[in-house]
Formats: C-alpha cells, structure tokens, sequence
C-alpha cells in the first residue's frame, strides 16, 4: 500500500519591508500629532499654575506693616494685592511673582526688599490666583501688571521715576512689558527667560514647540527697548530655567546693566544676602533717587 500524501504546509509570506516600515510611521506619527494636541490643549495649564486662596495662604509677615489692597485692571477684573508701606521711603517696588501659588508666599521675601532697598512693596496677585477674580493669560497678566503700577502712581502718587520694577521666573514678562512702556527707576529680573517659545522648544525639544504656543512673552525683544538701568540675577543650578537665558537678557540689554550669578541655586531656591547688597549697590548707583524726592527716614 502506498503512503498517503500530505500537503506541505505554507508559512504566511512575510509583509515587504516597506509595508511594515509604512505601519511604524503611521504608529509614530499618530503618537507625534496627539502629543502636539495635547500641548496646544493644555498650553496654559502647563505655563499658569495659580492656587486660589481656599487651597493655601500663608499669614503676612508678622514683623512689618502689611495692607489689603484691591485694584481693577482695564477689562473690570476684581485682583488682590497686599501692600507693605514703608515709612519715609518715597521709593516703591512692583513686585510681579512667578507662575506658581499665589502672592501669600513672597510675603517674606517683599519684606527683605523692603528693608534691604528702603522701599515700600507692592504685591499683586494675576487673574485666577489667590484672591483675585478670572482666569491666568498672558493679556490678563500684563492688565494686571499695569493696574498695580496706576495704584502706586495714582491712588499712593509715588513718582514714576522712583518706582522699581522686580519680576521673578514669569513676573519677569510682566515686568519686562512695563519696562517698555512706563516710567520707572530701574528693571529687575531674577531667574527670568527669553521668551515662552524659546522655553517651549526646551522643554518639548522634540516637537517643533516654538511654533505651537499662542504665548509669548518676548523678554528679549524688549528687554533691548528698556531705556533705564537693568539688573538680572540668575542661578548657575536652575533647573527650571537655563542659566543661558538669563544671560542672553543680559546680553541684548543696553547700559548701564549688572548680571549677578547666584552660585549654587536652584530656580526656587531663596536669594543669598549678596543679592540684595548688590542690588542695592546698583540702584545707588545707576538710579540714584532725584535730591528733590531722596528718601528721609524718621
């Protein structure tokens, strides 16, 4: 008898190569354009992150004077700020603080430049943050900005010419954007960027992100504009913000200027006394205050 047949089986023919090549793109590239919606969606929640005064508050210093104050910027917007007078000083300081918490937590550090620079502080809170009303966007961080510097000159008639305008981290924008286009003493930046899209594409390095973000905040355009003296502090360990952007401020900015390197810290870390000796060094210097409005201490 003779053995009965069997039919060889066939293995399944391999997929060409550039089919299977074509499926992995597909897959990468379905992958690359949610990551790009998913940064265009939460672009803000990724830049602002406010915490409303229901979540955390910290007391105000105890060792100084501290007042509730309540502006309204151009669109009608209710914001919060606290005011630290400090008496005798006619010089004030706009404080615009970063983009995290709200002004609670820089109660401490507004009182050392209130004692350090021998002026009286102003701190405000943007839309959304701590007590104050609406939502954070670059627009209403500016109207913000610009309402707490009407409060100084107009409802406390501070002189133009002796306010300083400090912005730290994201309240450097703010304070930038003054900067170019209101009377002021002086510019201070700490720990501050280029530019939101030049903080984008580091952050995001893979995806074309300078191109995506609707905000700017174009620090370094404006910085050029800025037609008083400019001091910027940055930290040699800020792993936040690169110490290379602080520099590139410093850079495009016109004299008189000083660049102080903060050795050792961190973008949250706090400011060594160096900091606010040579701070106070520059402002003597470069923007001494008019004989006619010079501070008098009691």
């Amino acid at each position: 008898m003779s053995e009965p047949t069997t039919t060889p089986e066939v293995s399944p023919k391999p997929r060409p190569l550039r089919r299977r090549l074509l499926g992995l793109f597909l897959r990468f590239a379905a992958v690359y354009v949610g990551v790009i919606v998913v940064l265009l969606w939460f672009e803000n929640a990724q830049l602002y992150h406010p915490v409303r005064d229901s979540q955390y508050w910290e007391p105000p210093p105890v060792d100084v004077k501290v007042e509730d104050v309540w502006l309204q910027d151009a669109a009608g917007t209710r914001l919060h700020g606290w005011w630290l007078p400090r008496p005798g000083s006619t010089t004030a300081l706009l404080y615009c603080h970063g983009n995290a918490g709200n002004l609670s937590g820089r109660g401490n550090m507004a009182a050392l430049l209130a004692s350090s620079l021998d002026a009286s502080v102003l701190l405000f809170d943007y839309p959304g943050y701590g007590k104050s009303d609406g939502q954070p966007s670059e627009a209403g961080c500016y109207a913000a900005g610009a309402a707490a510097y009407e409060w100084l000159t107009k409802t406390q008639q501070v002189p133009a010419e002796n306010i300083i305008l400090f912005g730290k981290s994201l309240g450097g924008g703010v304070a930038a954007d003054l900067a170019v286009q209101r009377p002021h003493r002086a510019l201070v930046l700490v720990k501050s960027f280029t530019s939101v899209p030049d903080m984008a594409q580091h952050v995001f390095w893979f995806l074309p992100a300078r191109w995506l973000v609707s905000n700017r905040y174009e620090n370094l355009q404006k910085i050029a504009r800025c037609p008083r003296p400019i001091f910027i502090a940055h930290g040699d360990r800020d792993r936040t913000i690169p110490l290379s952007q602080g520099q590139r401020l410093f850079e495009a900015a016109p004299e008189p200027k000083k660049f102080l390197l903060l050795a050792g810290s961190d973008h949250n870390d706090g400011f060594p006394p160096q900091f606010f000796t040579e701070l106070a060094k520059f402002l003597k210097e470069t923007a001494p205050l008019p004989a006619a409005t010079s501070a008098t201490n009691p």
